[in-house]
C-alpha cells in the first residue's frame, strides 16, 4: 500500500489493541537481547536500561531548543559535553554541543569547517576535504548538503589512513582532513598523529570521528592496551565526534561533537533576529531537541561513572580478545589489520564470506555485510560478554558448511560468473540494464533483504557502474518505507 493511502482512522483505537499490534510487528525485528546482534544496539545490562528509561521518561515532554525554559537540560548537556570534553583530552577549551547521533555530529563538523573557511579563508570558493575511503558516509552526505568536494583516498596495506597520500591530495582548495578512531569497516585507528601535523603544516582543520570509539578507547588505554594517540592532546586535532549511544551506553539518540575552542565552534552556530515570531537561534541541524535523550545520557554516565565503564570495558575487551583468539583457529578465515578495541571484520582468502554470512546467519546471529574487500563486521559490545564460546563454535560449524558444495552455493557461483561475463561483453547501456535487473535479487520493492543474500553482495562487487547500483540501494530504501511490505 503506497504511503499517501494511508488514512487516519475515523475513530481512535484502545490503548491495549495498538500495544498488542505494536509488539506483533516487534515479532519481525532482530532478537538483539539474546546477544546475537554485532550491530545497532548497545546494552549495558538491565538496571543500567531501567536507568535510561526513567531518565528519558522523565523529561519526554521536556524540549533542549530553548534553555531559558528548561535550564536542567541545559545543565545535562554542558556536563556531559564537560565529561566527554574530559576523557577525549581536553586542557580545559574544548566546547561541544549534543547531537542526535553520528551523522548530524559530522554533518556539523563538516558544516562549521566550511563556515570556518568562508571566515578565514574567503578566497576558497569551491571547498574540499581529504578523507581515507574508510570514513563513514555521513561525510558524503555533508559534502552533499554543504557543498563540500570530498577528496578520496586509498587507505594503506593496514586499512589505516595513508597519511603520505592524504597530504598529497591536498590543494589550495581543502579546508578540512579527516581521520577516525576507530574506523568503523575495520576496527582500526588512523594515523591521527601524523594527519595532525599535517593540518597544522597545511593551515588547515582536522576533524576525528571517534564516534565508534569516543567513549571505550580512552578506558582501553587505561586498561593497559596499546591504542594510538587520536585525541585533542594530539597538536592539529580540531574537533572530534563521539556517540554516547553506542560505548557509552546511552539512551539513542545522543552524540556529541567537540572543538578545540569556544572561537571554532561559533562557526556552527545559528541565529536569525528578524523573524516576527521572536529570535531564533540553535546550536546544532534541530531545533526541537527531545530532553529525554540528553537527561538519559547525563544519568547514565554518572550512574557508571569512571570504575562503571572501566568495568565493562575490560570485559568487552576480554570477550573481543577471545573472539580474536578463537578465528585464528578457524582455518579459512582471518581478521582484517589490527583492530585496535572490539571492532573487527573477518575476512577470509579461500571461502566466500558472504556464504559464510548466510551460514552463520542461519544459525541466529547477526553479522553486518562489507565490501573492497569483502568481510563480515563485528561490533562486540557488553551484550556479547557471555556468547563468544556459542558463536565460535556456530562461525567453525558455518565455516565447515560453507566448505561443503551444496546445490544453493553452486547457483549463486554460476550466477555471478555470468553477470561478470555479461557484464565484459555487453554495451554499456545493457549494463546499466543488468544492474536494474539485480535489484530484483532483493525482492519485491519493500519487501526488505533476501533470506540468503550471497548472490546480491556478490552481484554488488561485479556491477561497474555505481551510479546505476546507488539507484538500485534507493529504491530498496524506498520499499522499507511502504507500510503494504509489513
Amino acid at each position: 500500500m503506497p504511503e499517501g493511502a494511508i488514512r487516519l482512522p475515523k475513530t481512535g483505537t484502545a490503548k491495549d489493541q495498538l500495544l498488542a499490534q505494536m509488539e506483533a510487528w516487534r515479532e519481525d525485528d532482530l532478537r538483539w537481547r539474546d546477544g546475537k546482534v554485532f550491530s545497532l544496539v548497545f546494552f549495558a545490562g538491565d538496571e543500567a536500561a531501567e536507568l535510561l528509561k526513567e531518565a528519558y521518561t522523565m523529561f519526554f515532554s521536556e524540549n533542549g531548543l530553548n534553555p531559558t525554559a528548561f535550564p536542567s537540560l541545559k545543565r545535562f548537556e554542558t556536563e556531559v559535553v564537560g565529561m566527554s570534553a574530559q576523557l577525549l583530552g581536553s586542557s580545559g577549551d574544548v566546547v561541544g554541543n549534543m547531537t542526535s547521533g553520528g551523522t548530524e555530529s559530522l554533518l556539523m563538523a563538516v558544516f562549521t569547517a566550511r563556515e570556518w573557511a568562508r571566515a578565514e579563508k574567503p578566497h576558497i570558493k569551491s571547498p574540499e576535504m581529504v578523507l581515507p575511503v574508510t570514513a563513514h558516509p555521513a561525510f558524503e552526505k555533508a559534502a552533499h548538503y554543504f557543498n563540500v568536494k570530498p577528496v578520496h583516498v586509498p587507505v594503506a596495506n593496514d586499512y589505516r589512513a595513508d597519511a603520505a597520500a592524504m597530504e598529497a591530495a591536498i590543494t589550495p582548495n581543502t579546508i578540512l582532513l579527516v581521520g577516525s578512531a576507530p574506523a568503523y569497516p575495520h576496527g582500526v585507528v588512523d594515523p591521527i598523529g601524523e594527519l595532525g601535523r599535517i593540518a597544522l603544516a597545511h593551515g588547515i582543520l582536522l576533524h576525528v570521528d571517534a564516534c565508534m570509539g569516543g567513549y571505550m578507547l580512552p578506558f582501553v588505554r587505561r586498561l593497559g592496551y596499546q591504542v594510538p594517540d587520536f585525541d585533542f592532546q594530539v597538536a592539529g586535532v580540531t574537533s572530534i565526534s563521539a556517540d554516547l549511544h553506542k560505548y557509552g551506553y546511552a539512551a539513542k539518540g545522543a552524540s556529541v561533537i567537540l572543538y578545540k575552542d569556544a572561537a571554532l565552534r561559533r562557526h556552527q552556530l545559528f541565529a536569525y533576529v528578524d523573524w516576527p515570531g521572536g529570535i531564533y537561534a540553535s546550536p546544532t541541524m534541530g531545533g526541537t531537541r527531545p530532553g529525554g535523550a540528553i537527561a538519559a545520557a547525563w544519568a547514565i554516565m554518572n550512574y557508571l561513572g569512571e570504575e562503571g565503564y572501566l568495568k565493562i570495558a575490560q570485559r568487552v575487551m576480554d570477550t573481543a580478545s577471545a573472539i580474536r583468539v578463537g578465528i585464528s583457529a578457524i582455518q579459512g578465515i582471518h581478521i582484517l589489520g589490527e583492530p585496535a578495541m572490539s571492532l573487527m571484520a573477518i575476512g577470509s582468502d579461500s571461502l566466500d564470506v558472504y556464504e559464510l554470512g548466510d551460514e552463520i546467519s542461519a544459525r541466529g546471529w547477526h553479522l553486518d555485510r562489507q565490501h573492497f574487500p569483502p568481510s563480515l563486521h563485528l561490533t562486540i559490545n557488553f551484550a556479547h560478554v557471555d556468547g563468544a564460546d556459542q558463536f565460535l563454535a556456530d562461525l567453525a560449524e558455518a565455516v565447515a558448511a560453507v566448505r561443503r558444495p551444496n546445490p544453493r552455493q553452486l547457483g549463486s557461483r554460476l550466477m555471478l560468473s555470468a553477470a561478470r561475463l555479461l557484464v565484459r561483453l555487453l554495451p554499456a547501456k545493457w549494463a546499466s540494464r543488468l544492474t536494474a535487473r539485480a535489484s530484483a535479487m532483493m525482492g519485491p520493492k519493500g519487501s526488505g533483504m533476501p533470506k540468503h543474500s550471497a548472490p546480491m553482495y556478490g552481484m554488488i562487487g561485479t556491477l561497474p557502474n555505481r551510479g546505476d547500483l546507488q539507484g538500485v540501494v534507493l529504491d530498496l530504501v524506498e520499499g522499507f518505507t511502504d507500510p503494504g511490505s509489513r
